[in-house]
């Protein structure tokens, strides 16, 4: 349950924009029509799940990427987050 709650906050704060990032969080549906680039993971993030967005968004943006999507979320007192990333 923990996982489907994390994965719900990251996908709701999709509206919100880090100007600073250029990586943008996507949906499933999005990313169907994208080329993968690989896989990357944030960990030991105690904070809230805009900080986790935010530190995905800043790795994606580091390896290239203009885009990522979640794709496994868990929060055991720190966050961890593992997304595809799309160029």
């Amino acid at each position: 349950m923990k996982i489907i709650t994390a994965i719900a906050a990251l996908s709701l704060l999709s509206a919100v924009s880090f100007g600073s990032s250029a990586a943008q969080l996507i949906s499933n549906q999005q990313a169907e029509n994208l080329r993968p680039m690989g896989v990357i993971s944030v960990s030991g993030i105690d904070g809230t799940p805009t900080d986790i967005r935010q530190q995905l968004s800043q790795k994606a943006d580091s390896e290239g990427a203009s885009s990522y999507r979640v794709i496994e979320a868990r929060n055991d007192g720190n966050y961890h987050a593992t997304a595809e990333i799309y160029k």
